[in-house]
């Protein structure tokens, strides 16, 4: 009895992942009563390079920032390691 009721939900399973139209989900729903209303304006795939703050110098400015932090720490790692009584 178990097995015929496992087919059974097996069935409807597969009935239900082969409908033809699905319902949108609720969030879907709601954002397109929003958007037929009052439609969202176009968005840039990447910002403007104007709004990325002070431009290219900041990216360097970071990456000297990162790479003297992983130097000193190699450096104090090694000072420990050369102090070290074994």
């Amino acid at each position: 009895m178990p097995d015929r009721e496992n087919e059974e939900r097996e069935y409807d399973l597969r009935w239900a992942d082969g409908a033809e139209h699905k319902e949108p989900s609720a969030r879907a729903r709601m954002l397109a009563a929003r958007w037929k209303e009052n439609p969202p304006g176009p968005v840039p795939f990447r910002a403007d390079p104007d709004h990325r703050g002070s431009g290219r110098r900041s990216s360097w400015v970071s990456t000297v920032v990162v790479l003297g932090c992983v130097a000193a720490v190699i450096v104090l790692l090694g000072y420990i390691n050369f102090r070290a009584p074994y």
